[in-house]
């Protein structure tokens, strides 16, 4: 018997559709991190880019528990003198919406440059509206 590795020569990625409004981020950022990493499909390779891509909409939605909305911080530093900045996601939420999907997903998914090519496969965006109509997107319920 052969072993079969899955690399990107004979991967063929789908594209899913999933919409956010009113789920919990945290369980859509793991469903999104094993469909980009590729772990839904038979021929999982941690060491290979062969997951799917991705279309989340109506990210503006998607709902956290407790009191997190007024109480979570996102930092980010410029490495500059007094470049810290904090946001609270009710903040980041008016700003940039997708970043709350974005940031979730990032953390989950391999801090090196697999993990920063597979986040390429994620395509989020704030409203109902997408450019991505001509991939055939399969839609996909989010539990």
């Amino acid at each position: 018997m052969k072993t079969t590795f899955a690399n990107k020569e004979n991967a063929k990625p789908r594209w899913f559709l999933v919409d956010a409004e009113g789920v919990v981020l945290g369980r859509l950022a793991v469903l999104l991190a094993n469909i980009v990493r590729g772990k839904n499909r038979p021929d999982f390779t941690p060491h290979a880019d062969a997951g799917d891509f991705v279309v989340v909409i109506n990210a503006r939605k998607v709902r956290l528990t407790g009191k997190k909305e007024t109480q979570k911080t996102y930092t980010t530093y410029s490495r500059y003198v007094g470049g810290q900045k904090s946001m609270t996601v009710e903040k980041v939420r008016a700003r940039h919406p997708e970043l709350l999907v974005e940031r979730a997903v990032k953390g989950m998914v391999p801090h090196t440059r697999l993990g920063r090519a597979q986040l390429r496969k994620i395509k989020v965006y704030a409203d109902a509206d997408h450019p991505h109509q001509a991939q055939q997107l399969e839609a996909l319920k989010v539990a």
